[in-house]
Formats: C-alpha cells, structure tokens, sequence
C-alpha cells in the first residue's frame, strides 16, 4: 500500500511546481485557462486528493494543510491555486453524498475532481427516481478542469424551501464561455447550463445540513466534520496570500537595480521611503498569513473534537479571513507604489497580481461589510442567518 503523504511532503510537492506555475502565469492570464500539462502536474501530484474518502486514496489532509497547500502554489499562480482550493472543496462536498453517489465519482478514477457552486440558479422538477433540472450556475470555477459538479437548486415544494445540491458529472452540463475579467482569468469561472437533465435520487442532498451541524458527526472523516463555512473561505484565502507572498518577493529581488526616477537613489534599496513600504507590506502579509493559519487550526481543533464551532466562532473566523484577504491585496497595492509605475507594464508580473488580488477579494465569501455585520450580530445574540445562509 501506497504511504499517505504527509502536510510537509505535499507543500514540497507544491513548492516543486512553483516555477512552473510562474513561467506560465502570464499565459494562463492570456488564454484565460491552466494548461492541461500544468493542471495534470497538481493533480497527479495528489494536490486535489487531500479531501477524497480516504477509502478511494483520498489523504485524510486537515484544513492546515490545505491552507498551506494552496498558499504554495498561489506563490506560483493565483489562478493555479484558486483552482486547486476549488476543486478540493468540490471533492469534500462530493464526499458528504451517498456511498454510491461517491462510487460514480471516484470507483473508475480516483483522481476524479469536482466544482461546486452554492446559487440555488435553477429550477428542479421531482420526476420517478430523481429530479429533473434545468438552469444556469454562473462563476463556476474550475469549470475547464473538472470532472463532476455540484450545482444548487431551490426545494420542490412549499414544504420544502431549502436549498439542495445535485452531483452531475460534467459532460451532462453545456459549459458557456463566460468569464471575461480583470483578474483570476485562468479561473475558469464559467457558466455551466443543464438542460432537462436527469439526476437520481442518489446524487442529491439538502444544503442545510452542513449548516447544522449534521457533518460534525461521528463517523465521518474527521475534514468532513469541519464547519462549511469556515471551509468556503479557507478554500480561496491560500491562493491569495500566497501571490501577495510572491509580490513581496519580487518587489525585494528589482529593489537593489532599480533607480527611483528623479531622486539621487540608484537602487530602491537604499531609500528609507522604501524600506518602509516592503517593511509595512511584509508585516501585512505576515499578519494576513498568521490569522488564516490560526482560522484553519481552529477549525481542526473541532473537527477532531466532532463539535461544531458556536455561531460566533463561525462568524469571527469568516471575518478574520476576509480581512486578512483584504489586508493581502492592500500589501499588494503597496507594493505596486513602491516599485514604481513600471510595475503596472504588461510584462511586469506585479500587475497581473495585483489584478488577481483585486478580482479575488471581491470575492462573495470576502464581503468585509457582510462579514463584518455577521459577526456584530452575533455577538450582540441577534441572528446573523437572517442576512445570510454562510453562517
């Protein structure tokens, strides 16, 4: 039997790929996909196995490491690791389904991988042995690389109002050409259509389970215990804390052959003014990095407890997440002044970041002012599921 690799062996793995991912950063932001080589570099790596059940080869990884993970290949490609961060999720969601739901998946190709998208943008008609589905699930990311979905649907019935999730393989799904952005163009966050398309009873499940506590259970693997809502935003913060680490890095390695235009200053390096930009970006970073990490151990400690966080602690570390990456994408920015406007030259990979950290921060899960009132609800005991379901 195969060993399991463990988190150190699969941050080298990612760290072996970081290079590679660079180099082609610039294209992937030109075609607006991964290259099939490099997608089947991280996946034959095991890098989007880390929550398969472990009874299909699946590594039992915890949420450290997938944090650590995808900050590794964000350093590479934030397009690269939004991907992986995505499609991880997508396989912890595909693993919460039936027993024989997961046999489709993953019993011919263990290296099976799977989207999600949470919009309940359809309407499902309850036929014999299923549903039938039809509707359109904008920002479906990973959509060019992935194997299955699991896309949302709104209840069938006035006595059944919540929202559901349907696993459809891919190739049932027309794929529209949609994601035309500033920035994390190689994304792949297209829309994916279903028309009149069949779904059996196996392949579906309510969403309010997740949310109530239902995979904290005994049993389940312990990543299948932790919080959803914690797991939602630690799926994406790790692509962009790790570009804003790259930012950094670059910005560091120009600085001594770089000249500040009409100063005395033959090297940035030299500058006071911008020793205490990078000093100021780099303690961002550090701070965005170190509240993450702590997000993440935080929610191993209950999934290995089989308890799931109180309200608060879910809304605290869902804000704690948003602002750290908020706080990356500020450093970014800094960094963008401090190296000067060259920085924002096409050839220049800051802007790409820069753009890729705009785009990504925006992200829904990230709302600051959401989050931010999520949390003032809840420690003020009002109910912050009132403005929104990712509590």
């Amino acid at each position: 039997m195969t060993a399991v690799p463990d988190r150190e062996q699969l941050i080298e793995r990612a760290d072996a790929l970081r290079l590679r991912l660079w180099e082609s950063a610039p294209q992937v932001d030109q075609d607006r996909r991964l290259p099939a080589a490099n997608f089947e570099a991280m996946r034959d790596a095991g890098l989007m196995r880390l929550f398969v059940p472990e009874r299909f080869g699946g590594f039992g990884s915890d949420m450290r490491t997938y944090l650590e993970v995808t900050m590794a290949l964000g350093r590479g490609c934030g397009s690269s690791a939004w991907v992986v961060g995505v499609l991880n999720t997508g396989n912890w969601w595909a693993a919460s389904f039936s027993e024989q739901a997961q046999e489709d998946v993953w019993s011919d190709d263990p290296l099976a991988t799977t989207a999600g998208v949470l919009a309940p943008s359809a309407e499902a008609e309850v036929v014999d042995g299923g549903i039938v589905l039809n509707g359109k699930w904008g920002y479906t990311s990973g959509s060019n690389h992935c194997d299955w979905v699991s896309v949302c649907y709104p209840g069938t019935s006035p006595d059944d109002p919540g929202m559901h999730l349907a696993l459809v393989p891919i190739q049932d799904l027309t794929v529209e050409d949609t994601w035309y952005v500033a920035g994390m163009r190689g994304t792949g966050s297209n829309t994916v259509v279903a028309h009149n398309l069949f779904v059996p009873s196996h392949r579906l499940r309510p969403v309010a389970p997740f949310f109530a506590g239902d995979n904290a259970r005994d049993g389940a693997e312990v990543n299948q215990r932790v919080s959803l809502a914690g797991l939602l935003p630690l799926s994406l913060a790790g692509a962009q804390l790790g570009q804003a680490q790259a930012a950094l890095d670059y910005a560091l390695e120009k600085a001594p052959k770089r000249a500040i235009t009409t100063t005395a200053y033959t090297s940035q390096a030299e500058s006071v003014g911008f020793q205490v930009d990078v000093a100021e970006a780099s303690s961002m970073i550090d701070a965005a990095v170190q509240i993450t990490r702590q997000a993440a151990d935080e929610l191993d400690s209950y999934a290995v407890s089989g308890a799931l966080p109180e309200t608060a602690v879910r809304t605290r570390l869902r804000l704690n997440m948003a602002w750290a990456v908020r706080t990356a994408y500020q450093a970014v920015d800094l960094l963008m002044t401090a190296h000067g406007s060259s920085a924002f030259a096409e050839v220049n990979p800051l802007q790409r970041i820069w753009r890729d950290a705009a785009v990504g921060s925006r992200h829904a899960a990230f709302n600051t002012r959401i989050t931010q009132e999520l949390h003032g609800k809840a420690l003020l005991h009002q109910n912050p599921a009132a403005v929104s379901f990712l509590v």
